[in-house]
């Protein structure tokens, strides 16, 4: 049963089901972890990443992508495209799930916390200062580096003096809590368009408790800079042989 689809399906899911779990588990009334800031849901998004590859590889996927920018640059490096499509569509799949997943497993959480914004911030993203063109900015850069980077982890350069093989989860995860701690506080760091768009589906559909809107004004944001910057970082990628 096991093949691509499942496994970004399912590596997708499980990202965004500890990577918006620890934002609800520091950001909810009542949680045990409330309060415990900034580090932590860097940390926890970290782990998110490495749990996410290793299923999405478990179940499959040999690419484990579980990230629709990763696949665009990816594909803009190697000139195929023809993953590009079908893979978005489970990893945005993926993200819903994820996110219905994390709103039942704080159900009680909802009704005891008042602020609708923190609600949806369980769920998406939003920017520290709104100005959309820069946040599309800080978003491009943010990925640009995540695919970059991942590249140059499972170049050939890398593969032939180091065992990627086994680390690559480990490295990946370890890539996306530095662009967190050192990039993350403009907007976020969605760098994934289904990481933002799939919860925001999903918040706009579940009976949350006591939410406000989704902020739909906000939501081409991360995913265009995404794009654009996953885009920029094939076109590298491509140039230099990575």
């Amino acid at each position: 049963m096991a093949s691509p689809l499942l496994g970004e399906f399912m590596g997708t899911l499980v990202l965004i089901l500890l990577g918006d779990g620890v934002v609800a588990n520091v950001s909810l009334r009542r949680s045990k972890a409330e309060g415990a800031g900034w580090m932590v849901i860097t940390s926890g998004w970290a782990f998110a990443v490495m749990a996410g590859i290793f299923t999405a590889l478990a179940c499959g996927s040999a690419d484990a992508h579980i990230n629709p920018a990763v696949t665009l640059g990816f594909a803009v490096a190697s000139g195929n495209f023809t993953k590009v499509v079908p893979y978005l569509a489970v990893q945005l799949a993926g993200a819903i799930a994820g996110a219905a997943l994390v709103w039942l497993h704080f159900l009680p959480h909802w009704r005891k916390t008042e602020d609708a914004g923190l609600k949806l911030l369980c769920f998406c993203t939003s920017p520290a200062i709104r100005s959309l063109p820069a946040n599309v900015v800080s978003e491009a850069i943010g990925t640009a580096v995540l695919v970059l980077v991942a590249g140059a982890i499972f170049s050939k350069a890398m593969t032939a003096n180091a065992p990627v093989a086994g680390l690559g989860p480990y490295l990946v995860a370890s890539l996306v809590w530095g662009i967190g701690l050192s990039l993350g506080g403009t907007t976020g760091y969605a760098t994934n368009p289904a990481r933002d768009l799939g919860p925001r589906i999903a918040h706009a559909l579940l009976p949350i408790a006591g939410k406000s809107g989704s902020d739909w004004a906000y939501a081409p944001v991360p995913v265009l800079g995404p794009f654009l910057g996953a885009s920029v970082a094939g076109l590298v990628m491509r140039l230099v042989h990575i």
